[in-house]
């Protein structure tokens, strides 16, 4: 920027615009190729790696570490321990041609994640919106989050799988490397997607998916891991086989569940059912009703 005036004014609006640069940096610590804007607000401890950019509407949380040649722009706020690897690009606009630079949209980012070289995450779309992650994710390489995506917690996604715009995500699921998800997907709890697939409808807590679109049983060793009971666990069996082979039509197995007495996990799985009439679920692999996993 230009400064108009004499030396001792310029000199003066400069030391001013230092002042409010170390202010914001704390105890960061920028290497000297980086370009960190003066109105970022880095956390203590902070590190940027060689010829990373961090915008003005940037906030770091503490002991979060940025590596090399990465870009954090627009509005995003990225709370304490994260790891952010080489070339990450996090807060572009979204891929979304109804999409106006005006608008006010953002990223959020919790706590303790993993966000590993060349993942992309882009921010909100519609006006005021944002694309959230929790706590304690793990993105690996080339992983890509569209606009509007929700992430829960200790979520893994593998390398290069692709979540469209408005992808629900929630806690502890798996999603294996190479697999697409379309927009406006929701992935349930807990649930295990094998890599390579692909996936357009909604997938419910607890499920093991694969291919395209196909449900091949629970995650057994997952819920087990979770800590559920066993009580628990049978429950969501029974309620996974009143959904999927009962013969009855999903309507039909929803007012029969309305009968039964079910914990708060096996509600879990069959309200998400409830809720997904729309979009619906992904159906049972066809002619896998023997190699189910329950």
């Amino acid at each position: 920027m230009k400064v108009r005036g004499s030396n001792k004014e310029r000199r003066a609006v400069r030391a001013m615009s230092y002042k409010s640069f170390e202010a914001n940096m704390s105890s960061a610590k920028v290497h000297r190729t980086a370009i960190v804007d003066p109105n970022a607000k880095l956390g203590a401890d902070v590190e940027i790696g060689p010829f990373s950019i961090v915008g003005p509407e940037v906030t770091i949380g503490g002991e979060t570490i940025v590596q090399s040649h990465a870009v954090i722009e627009g509005e995003v706020a990225i709370g304490r321990g994260n790891f952010i690897g080489h070339g990450a690009i996090i807060g572009v606009p979204p891929q979304d041609v109804s999409f106006s630079p005006e608008r006010k949209t953002r990223v959020e980012i919790g706590n303790d994640n993993v966000i590993r070289e060349y993942c992309s995450i882009h921010r909100g779309s519609a006006d005021g919106s944002a694309t959230k992650i929790g706590d304690k994710n793990f993105l690996m390489a080339g992983a890509h989050l569209g606009h509007n995506c929700v992430i829960g917690n200790n979520v893994l996604i593998a390398n290069n799988c692709l979540l469209a715009g408005y992808v629900r995500v929630d806690d502890g699921a798996f999603l294996g490397g190479g697999s697409t998800f379309h927009q406006f997907m929701h992935i349930g709890r807990l649930v295990v997607v094998e890599g390579s697939s692909a996936f357009g409808k909604h997938l419910p807590p607890f499920v093991v998916a694969a291919e395209r679109n196909s449900v091949f049983g629970l995650n057994i060793i997952g819920l087990r891991r979770a800590g559920m009971s066993e009580k628990d666990r049978d429950e969501i069996k029974e309620a996974f086989k009143l959904i999927y082979l009962s013969g009855l039509n999903t309507s039909q197995a929803l007012e029969k569940a309305e009968t039964m007495i079910f914990g708060a996990p096996a509600r879990e799985f069959l309200d998400f059912v409830a809720t997904s009439k729309k979009r619906g679920i992904c159906p049972l692999k066809a002619g896998a009703t023997d190699d189910v996993f329950v």
